[in-house]
């Protein structure tokens, strides 16, 4: 089985994108928008901020309190938005439930959003045209380009509908280009003959948020599997006294897959350099358009 390690591709992806802004007159500039003191929110801030460190993009974390009012956050939102210094925003999930993601998504420039999640870059996915991905579904079609796994022609099936990755990924493998041009379905929780649709997958991303829910009778052999779960489980071996996993069970797997993503250190990884990655071109279609004026 061939390992597809995240770890190494973002480290080469980040070195790239080092060089680039180095050679660039504006410094691209990422500010992520907390509410609240979620502790994964926490851990995956701090891994965004290491990676702009290592890359030369400069960051800003605004925290905002857990009870801020809706009109609060679309305000700062909004004012992010105008703010020439500023080239990509990202506003962390998830929000308090009193908070409306989508609604302050809407207010924030679609040029800023580093995340692909606002509505007119979805919009532009759907259509095929140039803009920014969603981070996990370009970090694990990253990761399957680096491998040179051809998608072309190929059954691939997603495990989730999510807008953060299950959608957003089905489109892009959907896409007339190099790695796109899969015929592609997508399983959630009411499809029915989830075993015999996954067992068609020349490649399957589990993205479905079960833990090692994908086992060794869904997947036929010599099948690319990616797995794009976290899921913390109870291991009393473990010091911490649990261990993170994927949503496939890896061990039960790498005797019958051609290639597979680690968990972690598979695609969790490949999502921050992506958003650096995202940030950088943020910045230089921002000075083109300032350029274009």
């Amino acid at each position: 089985m061939k390992l597809l390690d995240g770890r190494l591709l973002r480290d080469k992806i980040l070195v790239e994108i080092s060089s680039e802004v180095a050679r660039m007159s504006v410094i691209p500039k990422l500010v992520v928008v907390q509410v609240g003191d979620d502790p994964a929110s926490d851990v995956y801030i701090r891994n965004k901020f290491r990676a702009c460190k290592k890359t030369g993009i400069e960051s800003e974390h605004i925290h905002l309190p857990n009870d801020v009012e809706q009109a609060t956050l679309n305000a700062r939102m909004a004012s992010l938005s105008e703010d020439e210094g500023i080239h990509g925003v990202l506003l962390q999930l998830p929000l308090p439930e009193h908070l409306d993601d989508a609604q302050a998504m809407k207010l924030l420039n679609p040029e800023k959003d580093v995340d692909g999640f606002h509505p007119i870059n979805l919009g532009r996915l759907l259509a095929g045209q140039p803009g920014p991905v969603p981070c996990t579904p370009a970090g694990l079609r990253a990761l399957l380009e680096e491998a040179g796994i051809e998608t072309r022609g190929k059954e691939l099936v997603v495990l989730g509908r999510s807008l953060i990755v299950g959608k957003p990924a089905a489109l892009l493998f959907l896409e007339k280009s190099a790695f796109g041009d899969a015929t592609v379905t997508v399983c959630h929780s009411r499809s029915q003959n989830l075993n015999e649709i996954c067992l068609r997958a020349d490649i399957l991303i589990a993205a479905i948020g079960r833990a090692q829910f994908v086992k060794a009778d869904m997947v036929k052999e010599g099948a690319v599997v990616v797995d794009v779960g976290i899921n913390r489980i109870e291991d009393p071996t473990s010091p911490k006294g649990s261990r993170i996993v994927g949503d496939c069970d890896f061990e039960g797997l790498s005797s019958k897959v051609s290639a597979m993503t680690p968990v972690p250190g598979g695609v969790g990884v490949m999502t921050v350099a992506m958003l650096m990655k995202n940030t950088l071109e943020a910045c230089r279609r921002q000075i083109a358009m300032k350029a274009g004026a």
